[in-house]
């Protein structure tokens, strides 16, 4: 199997519910902490592509940075893309990446897809 990372935030419970998911079937993925690595907008692009969704599927919408930051621009890719790279707290958590597919953990049950 591919290496498998997961963007964590050991805050969230769902990204914890999805961490625990992967380690009680003995995988120990790379835990990336998004929010002390946040990625760049090449690497929100590349996820973006993984997923196969569009940039709005990210966006913590109930987030005080998008409400700030972000609000009306759910359109705007490129614009969405720049602003998460600086507020990564707005990124939609966990996403978990397996070779050239992702998914988000939300459910958690999602992950078990890529497995």
């Amino acid at each position: 199997m591919s290496e498998i990372t997961i963007w964590h935030n050991p805050r969230c419970s769902k990204s914890r519910q999805t961490l625990a998911l992967l380690t009680e079937r003995g995988i120990v993925p790379t835990i990336r902490l998004y929010l002390e690595d946040p990625p760049d907008v090449t690497e929100l692009r590349q996820l973006l592509d993984l997923l196969g969704q569009p940039v709005a599927v990210l966006l913590r919408k109930g987030e005080a940075d998008y409400k700030e930051h972000f609000a009306g621009l759910a359109g705007d890719m490129a614009a969405c893309l720049e602003l998460l790279s600086r507020y990564p707290k707005v990124i939609e958590r966990p996403v978990v990446i397996v070779g050239n597919r992702a998914v988000l953990g939300r459910p958690p049950e999602n992950v078990l897809a890529l497995l």
